[in-house]
């Protein structure tokens, strides 16, 4: 797996082209950096960089960044909507793939201090970097913004992390730090800038003080007053989408208007967005609206819709979301995203991977996609409108578990990919010997948790394909049969593959814990599997 961080500086230059294009080339010309958004706001004079790489080659991009504003801005001329104290005023690292949050606490140390060093500006660590509590959030770092710094700075209490106290009066200060995945999402009202921020501070967290909170846990507001689109906006930053999500922004805002009779027209995603984010409204809708859509690219577009995403501008979602952008196989093309007859001549080749244990997953995943057709063609029709709801209920379990099965194809092959690189491991002396060995048995562990995902997986489906033998459409008959047996011989597969994995496997009661529940997951999917076959010839057309 790839290791990758995400890189977000905030540059307080939204409105001339060469100075944005300038920090643009700084980091596409860093090796190892892919650069995915450049969003310029003018109003709020500041424009938000988005990019990827591995975690030394994003600290080189990010200082490569900020080397041309420190050539390029100076913040003595600047003014804009958004709150800001600094040419770079933040600049966050963000685990993405393979990373974790300690790793990006020390990329935002070491590009603070190299930054601080180099240019010999203040530099504060906020979030998760953050060595002292009251620095640990953006705003409290910011108060005051860059015309308060010349007496901040005297203060001991804002003594920066890096770099000297004195006043640099064209940079100003810079905030690194480390944090989840931040969505910054603007809500459009046709309204004075005062209303929107009235709004604003109804929401969001810190609300107006400590005596009044605001009521959306994780979220910053503000409300500022685009005056390209002639329209204001309350400004929000999701802090953690799990905690408060997208619709939830949008839904308190829409109340909140109605109470003050203001028209929301639609809203704005700022920069990147994490796909499970839209996928979690999406399902809000879904639920609350009695929809069914199941297809992600459906789901997305209903998401744009219900949101007004692409009432500023397009929104085009390969381009705005995260997981479209950098596919969890990196450069190299996936299993699944080759064409058949390419996939087929691999597992072919003279070579172990992909073997059984991907074959295994893409006969299930194909078996729950069947069942997902023939569920498909016994919904929406009339003949069969009697079975629509029964249909709603049946369906996407297969939908579901067609996508989990399918993204095993590729698991399988990186976990027998990962135990191979274990074994090439030197084992000269015994410490050696002892990492090589404990990285065999976690390589084994993984080996066998992937067959194991997938015979969970399976197991889940019989419920729902019992009864969709009972009713299905006649004419999908031979379709469901074939669905069942290669959702059995799935299960067969990774059987098979659990086994041959487990025997070199040093913990007992792991095997046998393991070696009893994929046997009777086995066991269970023949019975299971002969009922259905079964249930479909008693049926008369």
């Amino acid at each position: 797996m790839s290791r990758l961080v995400e890189c977000v500086p905030n540059f307080s230059e939204g409105n001339n082209q060469e100075v944005i294009d300038a920090i643009s080339q700084a980091v596409v010309q860093t090796p190892g950096c892919v650069l995915l958004d450049v969003d310029a706001g003018p109003s709020t004079n500041r424009t938000v960089y988005t990019f990827v790489g591995r975690p030394e080659d994003v600290v080189e991009g990010a200082l490569n960044a900020a080397r041309a504003a420190f050539r390029l801005i100076d913040m003595r001329r600047h003014k804009g909507e958004h709150p800001r104290m600094g040419a770079l005023d933040v600049c966050p690292f963000i685990p993405v793939r393979g990373v974790s949050m300690d790793e990006c606490v020390l990329c935002a140390q070491a590009f603070g201090q190299r930054l601080a060093e180099e240019l010999g500006v203040p530099v504060y660590l906020y979030g998760e970097a953050a060595q002292i509590a009251s620095r640990r959030t953006l705003p409290a770092i910011r108060a005051g913004e860059y015309e308060a710094l010349p007496e901040k700075l005297k203060q001991a209490e804002w003594t920066p992390d890096f770099g000297p106290s004195s006043f640099v009066p064209s940079w100003g200060a810079t905030a690194t730090g480390a944090r989840k995945f931040l969505i910054a999402f603007n809500i459009n009202l046709l309204s004075t800038k005062e209303q929107a921020h009235r709004i604003a501070l109804n929401l969001r967290e810190q609300g107006r003080g400590a005596d009044q909170p605001g009521r959306l846990k994780k979220v910053q507001g503000i409300g500022w007053y685009l005056d390209e689109k002639n329209l204001a906006q309350v400004s929000t930053n999701l802090l953690d989408f799990e905690v408060t999500a997208l619709h939830t922004v949008y839904e308190e805002t829409c109340r909140e208007a109605r109470e003050l009779s203001l028209p929301v027209v639609g809203s704005q995603l700022v920069g990147l967005v994490p796909l499970q984010a839209l996928l979690d409204t999406a399902a809000f809708y879904c639920e609350r609206e009695n929809l069914f859509v199941l297809e992600e690219e459906q789901r997305v577009r209903l998401v744009v819709n219900r949101l007004g995403l692409d009432s500023l501008s397009a929104f085009n979602p390969k381009e705005r979301i995260i997981e479209y952008l950098v596919p969890e196989g990196g450069p190299e093309r996936s299993l699944v995203e080759k064409p058949l007859r390419a996939f087929v001549r691999e597992v072919g080749a003279r070579s172990p991977a992909p073997g059984g244990g991907s074959v295994a997953a893409a006969s299930a995943a194909m078996g729950a996609s069947l069942a997902c057709m023939a569920g498909l063609m016994s919904y929406g029709r009339r003949q069969f409108e009697h079975l629509d709801a029964t249909m709603r209920r049946l369906i996407p379990p297969f939908h579901a578990a067609a996508a989990q099965l399918t993204a095993l194809v590729d698991g399988d092959a990186r976990a027998f990919a990962a135990y191979l690189e274990a074994m090439k491991l030197p084992r000269s002396t015994p410490e050696e010997k002892e990492r090589r060995s404990a990285a065999l048995q976690e390589g084994l562990r993984r080996a066998v948790a992937v067959p194991l995902a997938l015979a969970e997986t399976v197991a889940t489906l019989w419920p729902a394909l019992q009864e969709l033998a009972l009713c299905v459409n006649l004419a999908c008959r031979s379709d469901l049969q074939v669905a069942a047996k290669a959702l059995e011989t799935g299960m067969f597969g990774a059987y098979f593959n659990v086994l041959i994995n487990l025997k070199d496997i040093s913990d007992d009661k792991f095997k046998d814990q393991t070696r009893q529940r994929v046997t009777s997951l086995l066991q269970e999917a023949r019975t299971q599997v002969a009922l259905v076959l079964a249930r479909l010839e008693e049926r008369q057309e």
